[in-house]
């Protein structure tokens, strides 16, 4: 979403300023890829990206495709300790639940989610654990 505004002043010329809204606050790898991709097909052939450039970029998209692999595990680490104890989250429509988590769910490309009866939890929505 952007707004723009232009305000006139007596000296003939117009002022303008450009607010832009993003809602996604970071970019993933996907979005990493096709950024890597575009660039390189619009790239002139007569000057192409130097190697370093290239090494600098592949290192990056390494580097963050590694701490994703990292948050997955944590976030499986801390599922699996949360089975046999109390949680406490706060629902979809708001509602504040408490419950025993009988299991953890993994499903590939998802965060893991925890079982509360036939409640599916996410792990990020969890607010107190007990024993």
């Amino acid at each position: 979403m952007s707004a723009v505004s232009a305000t006139s002043n007596t000296s003939g010329t117009t002022n303008t300023s450009t607010t832009v809204t993003n809602k996604q606050e970071s970019l993933g790898k996907d979005d990493f890829l096709k950024l890597l991709m575009t660039q390189m097909q619009n790239q002139d052939p007569l000057k192409p990206m130097d190697d370093a450039a290239s090494i600098a970029q592949l290192a990056q998209f390494s580097s963050l495709e590694q701490m994703q692999n990292m948050n997955s595990a944590t976030l499986a680490t801390q599922a699996n300790e949360m089975i046999g104890r109390n949680i406490t989250w706060t629902d979809t429509s708001g509602a504040v639940q408490t419950g025993k988590v009988t299991a953890a769910k993994f499903v590939t490309g998802q965060s893991p989610s925890l079982l509360v009866g036939d409640v599916s939890v996410p792990v990020a929505s969890v607010t107190n654990i007990t024993a």
